[in-house]
């Protein structure tokens, strides 16, 4: 755990400690299986004890950590169950989201969405994948964004925990930033045709992506998943 961030009095430290600590889980920076403990912890934050176990629970509710008694809080295993009911739910919210997208959507969060693929692809010159995945996620964001409907995206947030750590896993071994930047660049064409149809089935086969890669990713991280 050698990254170094810094705690700011912008928001609240529990919240801020649990984004850096789920950033390090997903990126596998801190490995599935290690132990995590609330003094080395709170010793790296510079913090008291109190806001580094409410980062545990919240990162414990994301089903990223287990909470063992007598022995101690570890990072859980990716479980391929989990992630394939977060993709199954995560389909369900974006294609209703993106159907809606495509009949309301205006000029000004069609430019958003073009200005985040620019990004995207200059993230991925630079072979920057913690950057794509962040872009990546604010441009499902701005589509919910888009209808107003924030708490889409939220209810998406909330349970794609498990799904991150193998999106990582694939940006280098499976499915490269261009083929995912070519499949946002079909949903945002969609969109700007006002097709929901389009936009619906670009959607669908960008989120099913997953269900093709997780099989090889589990494979050759054998000791990072679950046991079936």
């Amino acid at each position: 755990m050698s990254i170094a961030y810094t705690i700011t009095t912008s928001e609240p430290v529990n919240q801020q400690i649990y984004r850096y600590l789920r950033k390090d889980i997903v990126t596998c920076a801190i490995q599935p299986g290690s132990l995590l403990s609330e003094k080395e912890v709170s010793a790296r934050f510079n913090v008291s004890r109190q806001p580094v176990r409410e980062a545990f629970i919240k990162l414990a509710e994301a089903g990223l950590v287990q909470v063992l008694p007598q022995r101690g809080t570890f990072v859980r295993k990716i479980s391929a169950k989990r992630v394939a009911d977060g993709r199954f739910i995560r389909e369900a919210v974006e294609v209703s989201v993106v159907r809606r997208a495509a009949l309301e959507i205006d000029d000004s969060a069609l430019m958003a969405l073009e200005h985040n693929l620019q990004l995207q692809r200059m993230a991925a010159e630079r072979h920057d994948s913690q950057a794509f995945l962040t872009l990546d996620d604010e441009f499902h964001r701005l589509i919910a964004e888009s209808i107003d409907c924030k708490l889409a995206w939220e209810t998406v947030e909330n349970i794609k925990a498990a799904m991150d750590r193998v999106r990582f896993l694939t940006l280098s071994e499976v499915s490269p930033p261009e083929k995912l930047i070519e499949q946002h660049e079909e949903i945002f064409a969609a969109l700007k045709r006002h097709d929901a149809d389009a936009g619906e089935a670009a959607m669908r086969r960008h989120l099913q992506e997953m269900i093709f890669s997780i099989t090889p990713i589990a494979e050759r991280n054998s000791a990072w998943f679950e046991a079936p």
